[in-house]
């Protein structure tokens, strides 16, 4: 019987086989087939300590006890008051104020209504978003509209309005992406906000840029008073080897987007956090002022017991040891492939490592990431290329010879597939 279900991202017409999965813990899982697959790109980046991870599992398990579910707007609860608090001790000040939604693409979209808010409130309108080239922000309409344009948003093109975008800052023509920014900044009509992905753009192509570029782009827009909106969805929670990618520019943007790794990957939530000015901005007698967004499952108090779960093993486990263990066995097996003739710009950042397997210059719709996805399943593998893009970013509790199992099959796949 064929299943009813519309899967994501897939085209059903080429009838490719869809595993039924029945279990899983740590880095592995376990498919109604009997088949153990390594989960090599941590379910879509959200798995962070690993599947079901007993702490997380308890603490969820432990909240459907007491509520499930509650109005947010005008109400509260313990789950999502601790979580704030417990937030703000934990993100660089003055990242001050939490707003819960329930995925990336919502966080950003809180993100970018927050800046326009900001600047309407304030009597000082804005309305020009800046952009980095090859950026991904998430499938909603704000999402697509600061995202890169292509095959993925064509349908979609009436909806979207219009951003001023900066060339990716390729190692050596950073300075373009500098001055281009700086000239839009210094307009008459000042942009509202520039949105990024720090270090790391995830479905653009797992492309990396430096800490000092990041840092330079928000000392631009600090200086021409310019809202800097850093979406962390990806990158933060230890992806890059730091808490957040920002860390590493020294770099306090005045919104942070987060969710993925929030609840450790075991369900959805996601918090736009944003500093005072912006807050207050929004705060009034005046009911027109308020900021206007929400979801029916704003602040789920399951899906809250889940992310303090998560923030207490950050508090009280050694994570970023882990990572930090991660990223040095990850660079070890990248070695190995690193100067493979079909092997171009090889790279890594914290726990993801990336590369383009033959044609250097490929794109997300080549016809080589369809085979190279149906042979990495046939080695019972979760890996998803991005085009001929191949990248590893798995849980950080993934052992050695699963590791070797990823790496040995892209070595496999380079003597077969790609040659």
């Amino acid at each position: 019987m064929t299943s009813p279900v519309w899967h994501p991202f897939t085209q059903h017409g080429l009838e490719q086989p869809i595993p039924l999965v029945r279990s899983a813990e740590g880095a592995v899982l376990h498919t109604e087939d009997g088949r153990r697959i390594v989960d090599a790109i941590s379910s879509w980046w959200v798995t962070t300590h690993g599947h079901c991870h007993p702490r997380i599992m308890a603490a969820i398990a432990e909240q459907t006890k007491a509520l499930d579910q509650i109005i947010f707007a005008g109400w509260t609860h313990e789950p999502a008051e601790t979580l704030a608090r417990d937030l703000l001790a934990m993100m660089p000040a003055p990242l001050s104020h939490v707003f819960y939604s329930d995925s990336g693409s919502t966080s950003v979209e809180v993100a970018l209504k927050m800046a326009l808010g900001y600047w309407r409130n304030i009597g000082k309108p804005r309305h020009r978003i800046v952009v980095l080239e090859h950026s991904y922000h998430g499938d909603t309409i704000g999402g697509m509209s600061v995202g890169e344009r292509g095959v993925f948003n064509q349908a979609y093109a009436p909806l979207l309005f219009d951003v001023e975008t900066l060339p990716f800052p390729r190692a050596g023509a950073e300075q373009a992406t500098l001055d281009r920014l700086e000239a839009l900044c210094r307009d008459d009509n000042k942009p509202a906000a520039l949105i990024v992905e720090p270090l790391l753009l995830g479905a653009g192509g797992m492309l990396i840029y430096s800490p000092e570029t990041l840092a330079a782009m928000r000392e631009i827009c600090a200086r021409h008073d310019v809202l800097f909106i850093a979406d962390e969805v990806m990158t933060g929670w230890g992806r890059t080897g730091t808490l957040l990618a920002c860390e590493q520019a020294g770099v306090v943007p005045d919104i942070v987007c987060l969710s993925k790794g929030l609840t450790g990957g075991a369900v959805p939530l996601a918090v736009t956090m944003a500093t005072p000015a912006i807050f207050e901005a929004h705060r009034s007698r005046d009911r027109a002022d308020m900021f206007f967004h929400s979801s029916s499952y704003t602040a789920n108090p399951i899906a809250c017991a889940a992310a303090n779960a998560n923030l207490a093993i950050w508090r009280e486990e050694p994570v970023l040891d882990g990572i930090a263990d991660l990223g040095r066995r990850q660079s070890a097996q990248l070695e190995r492939l690193r100067d493979h003739p079909k092997v171009s710009n090889a790279r890594q950042i914290g726990t993801v490592t990336a590369m383009e397997l033959g044609d250097p210059n490929g794109a997300y719709m080549s016809d080589l990431g369809p085979r190279l996805l149906e042979f990495f399943l046939s080695r019972d593998l979760l890996l998803r290329p991005l085009g001929n893009t191949v990248y590893v970013m798995p849980p950080y509790c993934i052992a050695d010879d699963d590791l070797d199992r990823i790496y040995g099959a892209i070595g496999e796949a380079l003597e077969t597939i790609v040659a």
